[in-house]
């Protein structure tokens, strides 16, 4: 079985074909968005942990949405398409794909390809974690333990500057800065300490020192 959790993105011009890979890889566990529009799929990129791409698009090329999409993000790219000719295969390869599978495909083949990107890219990705806490930076993603927290982008950002400094104190006004850029209303940072705090449940890690600030600890 593939990758659980995966968000693919799907790049495909074949009406029949983005069907049938959207059905096979939701049924796997995966969250699927599929498109021809290479606009669209630049626009779904920020979502995506792993893109399956076609490289004949009613759009342009899947050529040159691939170096659209390395100018943007390391996300593992794995290109499907009905060129089989070697200098196909090294061309996309070349201009940064991971991984390319040649239709007519196995669907449990191109799993098992998508099974290793995942990997290799969790491998390699930035991770901070402190006890049963973890953030993943580049997905946007934090557990405690095995659960996702439901996390704001502001709330993200605050558990990103504890998990930074764990054990540490850190004033109101440098938190502020990490996660706005400037000094804000005490009560804009309290909202979402508090927002914070419930999704991290209990035994609850942030510490309120008074007079000082606010230390990420647990025993």
């Amino acid at each position: 079985m593939a990758e659980p959790g995966m968000r693919v993105l799907v790049v495909e011009d074949d009406p029949g074909v983005r069907e049938a890979l959207t059905l096979g890889l939701s049924l796997e566990g995966h969250e699927v968005r599929a498109t021809e529009s290479p606009e669209e799929a630049l626009a779904l990129l920020p979502w995506a942990e792993a893109v399956v791409l076609d490289v004949l698009l009613p759009e342009g090329d899947g050529f040159s949405l691939l170096r659209a999409i390395r100018a943007r993000s390391e996300v593992p790219v794995l290109m499907l398409t009905a060129l089989d000719a070697v200098e196909w295969r090294v061309k996309g390869l070349r201009e940064g794909a991971d991984d390319y599978l040649v239709k007519p495909y196995s669907l449990q083949e191109l799993l098992a390809r998508l099974e290793a990107l995942g990997r290799r890219a969790r491998r390699s990705e930035e991770v901070l974690a402190y006890k049963d806490l973890r953030l993943y930076p580049k997905r946007m993603e934090a557990y405690r333990g095995e659960r996702r927290l439901p996390l704001s982008p502001k709330a993200f950002l605050l558990l990103k500057a504890f998990l930074e400094n764990p054990e540490e104190v850190l004033s109101k006004e440098a938190l502020m800065l990490k996660v706005w850029g400037e000094v804000v209303e005490p009560a804009t940072l309290e909202v979402h300490l508090s927002a914070l705090r419930k999704a991290l449940g209990e035994p609850n890690p942030i510490q309120t020192l008074r007079g000082y600030g606010y230390r990420l600890s647990l025993p």
